[in-house]
């Protein structure tokens, strides 16, 4: 049977999911190269990866207390690292079933989900984030079909299926991501939402902040970071709009051997405005964090964010930053492309749970009983509302994330979604890597010449790339 891709995801949120599942990344997914050493629990796993495919694969909710089953996750998502680690301590208080939640840090989950799998206690649920980390990982995804879990999906729009057909990965939440704005802000610099509408009025109300900021007190962009914690913000997701555009123009819809390039000098538009309009010194961005970005803007010493609607409940947290839902809102990210009045925001997933096949059939049990416990009760559908954006389950409770809702509106009103085009990048920590360090000299130093590199690292650099994966 050919091989399905996973689905082009250029549709409109509002008719992908149904009214409630649309409402929270930041991970490097096997395949993926955003996030993920790793930070452990006190939580303990008995994983053999003794190995084998002929559990129960129906994982139909029962109870495993009794057996000798136990959930080794090792989760990609580090900013719902502790929600994950309390809902672990529930399942295990339930049903008695250990449940160890492993997070990985920033910037590493290849490398730490290669390393865990190599142990004889190996992870029993792990994550993969598109067609190319499927490649990899194939021989240790668990075959899906005809359990309960698999069952509870909503359609098979963020599925991953092998080259047989067989369901293998699947997407646990669809996200967004943008340019986020404080409007309580950008209302006292003079302005409103209603003021941008494309790059130019964008840049005209980012250079004003800019200008004032001594007089203001803020700045208009926070950090744009290129140390590892915060790149794949712009290797990976910035980087999707020129490859959004230009995979739109010619109709690609799998992975292509080579890219022309077609609107990097788009892509420059807006990070010269990210590197200028900041308070943050160009010449170090290799050194600048996640962390510190996401405190400038929390702390309201900016007004502009990019990033994802992941970022909702550290926003917005009491024990966080504890800011207004009512004062935040995501707008795209505008580059100046023609027609882009009419963009929406960039949706789609990398999240995709897959079932280590190696482990034993207990764990593999215990395993798919979880993951059917986590999308149905109400302890599990309650965490993933509060965390994550829309959630592809049946079961799914609406969420109350402000971004998720500014992603529905976009496309309720006929604006087009920019899918994640990123997602069919070669080698991608191979190629994002070499495109960080391009950015971070030019940023050092813009130059005509330093950009050229810039072009050169994506161009260039994925042909490279592809030849290393396909030969």
């Amino acid at each position: 049977m050919k091989r399905r891709e996973m689905k082009w995801l250029a549709l409109a949120l509002a008719a992908a999911l149904p009214v409630g599942l649309l409402a929270g990344c930041g991970s490097n997914a096997a395949g993926d190269g955003q996030q993920g050493a790793a930070a452990d629990n006190t939580q303990t796993a008995d994983n053999t990866a003794a190995g084998t495919d002929a559990a129960d694969t129906s994982g139909a909710g029962t109870d495993a207390a009794g057996g000798a089953g136990s959930v080794y996750y090792l989760n990609f998502k580090p900013e719902a690292d502790a929600a994950w680690q309390a809902l672990a301590a529930t399942y295990t208080e339930q049903t008695g079933v250990p449940v160890k939640v492993v997070t990985a840090a920033s910037g590493t989950y290849s490398d730490t989900l290669t390393a865990e799998m190599a142990k004889s206690e190996a992870p029993t649920l792990y994550n993969i984030g598109n067609m190319s980390g499927l490649k990899d990982w194939n021989d240790y995804a668990l075959d899906l079909s005809g359990s309960a879990i698999y069952d509870e999906r909503v359609n098979d729009d963020y599925v991953l299926f092998d080259e047989t057909g067989a369901p293998k990965a699947l997407g646990y939440c669809y996200e967004s991501f943008g340019i986020i704005v404080n409007k309580a802000l950008l209302s006292e610099a003079g302005y409103s939402l209603d003021d941008i509408k494309d790059f130019d009025t964008l840049k005209a109300v980012a250079d004003d902040i800019h200008a004032r900021a001594g007089e203001l007190g803020f700045d208009a962009f926070s950090a744009p970071g290129l140390d590892g914690s915060s790149s794949w913000r712009f290797s990976g997701h910035l980087a999707n709009l020129p490859l959004f555009y230009e995979f739109r123009d010619d109709n690609v819809t799998e992975q292509p051997a080579t890219i022309t390039g077609a609107y990097l000098d788009n892509f420059r538009k807006i990070w010269d405005l990210y590197i200028t309009d900041t308070a943050a010194n160009a010449t170090n961005l290799d050194s600048s964090t996640g962390d510190e970005s996401e405190a400038q803007f929390g702390n309201g010493e900016a007004v502009f964010y990019q990033n994802g609607d992941w970022e909702y409940a550290n926003l917005t947290s009491a024990d966080k930053f504890g800011m207004n839902p009512d004062d935040l809102a995501m707008i795209p990210i505008y580059c100046g492309v023609a027609g882009e009045e009419k963009a929406g925001l960039n949706s789609g997933t990398e999240n995709c749970w897959a079932v280590n096949s190696q482990a034993s059939a207990e764990n593999i049990q215990a395993t798919l009983d979880f993951m059917y416990w986590v999308v149905t009760s109400d302890e599990g559908t309650t965490m993933l509302a509060e965390q994550f954006s829309g959630i592809p389950f049946k079961h799914a409770k609406a969420s109350n994330n402000v971004f998720g809702a500014n992603a529905s509106a976009y496309a309720s009103a006929g604006n087009y979604t920019l899918s994640w085009a990123f997602n069919h990048t070669p080698n991608v920590d191979s190629w994002r890597a070499t495109v960080v360090t391009a950015l971070a000299a030019y940023s050092a130093d813009p130059s005509d010449s330093n950009w050229d590199k810039v072009v050169e690292a994506f161009v260039d650099g994925w042909a490279y790339e592809y030849n290393v994966v396909n030969g």
